[in-house]
C-alpha cells in the first residue's frame, strides 16, 4: 500500500522566511521537512503535501523553496489573500513561478469571512485555480458550506477539497449533513483527519468514527483522505496514531478502499503518477 499524507504544514525561524506582521507569537520550535522524512520513514508514507501555514500568509515562500529542494517527496499547496483585488494573479504567480500544486482558502463563519459570500471575489479566483487545473482546499465550518455549494455551482469543475470535515462536531446531525450534501458535486473530495481534535475521547477517538463513516458512504473511499496535520496535531495525537486510526481501527474500511483513502484519492488529484 502506498501511502500519501495530503495534509502537513512546515516552518522555519529563519530570516530568509520571515513571519508575516500579523504573526505575533510565532512557534519557538521548528517543524522542517527533514524532522518530517524521519516521522514519513517510520510510518512508510512515501509522499507528502505541504500546506502553507498561516503564521506566512501570503508569503508561500518556505513552502515553495522545500518543494524545489524535495521535488520527489513534496507538492505544495499556497495561500492568497481573497480580498486582494489582484488574488487570481497571486494564485498565477505562486503555480507558474514557484510550481506551487494548490491554494487554500480559510473563510471564517464571521462577519470577516463574508468575501466567501462574494461572487465578484471568489469566481476569478475559482475561475483562474481551473484555468491552471490545480485544486482549492477549503479550510472552514459547517456555517460556510452553502457558500461553497453555491461557488460550487458555478464552478463545479474544479476540485475542491474540504479540510478535516469542516470540523464537524461528532452528534450535530444538521451540520454533518452540510457537508454531506456537498456529495452531490463529483469534484468535491473530503479530508477525514481532525478526529483527534474533534473527539471527547482519548485515542482512538472511537466517538468520531459514525461521523468518518457518514462522509465514507456519501462520498465513496476515491473521494476521501486522511491527513496528519503535523505537527498541530501533536498537542492530541502523534504522527503514527493520526494513521493508525484511520489504517487500524476504522474496520469499516476494506483493504481496497484503503488504499484509495491512505493514498490514490491523494494521488488523483495532486497527479502523483507522474511522480511515483
Amino acid at each position: 500500500m502506498r501511502i500519501i499524507d495530503p495534509h502537513v504544514h512546515i516552518w522555519k525561524n529563519d530570516p530568509r522566511f520571515p513571519w508575516a506582521k500579523e504573526t505575533t507569537s510565532p512557534p519557538e520550535e521548528d517543524a522542517t521537512p527533514e524532522m518530517l522524512f524521519k516521522l514519513m520513514a517510520a510510518n512508510g508514507v512515501e509522499k507528502t503535501v505541504l500546506v502553507q501555514v498561516i503564521h506566512y500568509r501570503w508569503d508561500n515562500s518556505y513552502t515553495a523553496y522545500a518543494v524545489k529542494e524535495y521535488p520527489d517527496k513534496f507538492m505544495g499547496v499556497g495561500r492568497i489573500n481573497p480580498e486582494d483585488p489582484a488574488a487570481a494573479d497571486h494564485l498565477s504567480y505562486w503555480t507558474e513561478e514557484h510550481g506551487l500544486h494548490g491554494m487554500r482558502l480559510s473563510p471564517s463563519t464571521e462577519a470577516s469571512g463574508d468575501w466567501f459570500a462574494r461572487a465578484e471575489m471568489m469566481d476569478p479566483i475559482f475561475s483562474r485555480a481551473t484555468q491552471h487545473g490545480i485544486p482549492m482546499l477549503i479550510l472552514t465550518r459547517p456555517g460556510r458550506l452553502t457558500d461553497l455549494a453555491n461557488i460550487l455551482d458555478r464552478h463545479s469543475d474544479l476540485d475542491v477539497v474540504v479540510d478535516h470535515m469542516a470540523d464537524c462536531s461528532p452528534g450535530q446531525a444538521d451540520q454533518l449533513q452540510l457537508l454531506l450534501d456537498l456529495a452531490r458535486f463529483p469534484h468535491v473530495y473530503v479530508k477525514i483527519s481532525h478526529t483527534w481534535s474533534i473527539s471527547q475521547t482519548e485515542y482512538p477517538w472511537t466517538d468520531t468514527h459514525d461521523l468518518v463513516q457518514a462522509v465514507h458512504q456519501a462520498f465513496g473511499a476515491n473521494r476521501i483522505m486522511w491527513g496528519t496535520d503535523w505537527p498541530v496535531c501533536l498537542g492530541k495525537a502523534t504522527y503514527a496514531q493520526t494513521l493508525s486510526v484511520v489504517k487500524d481501527e476504522m474496520n469499516f474500511f476494506t483493504p481496497e478502499e484503503l488504499t484509495w483513502v491512505l493514498g490514490e484519492t491523494a494521488r488523483r488529484i495532486w497527479s502523483w503518477s507522474d511522480k511515483l
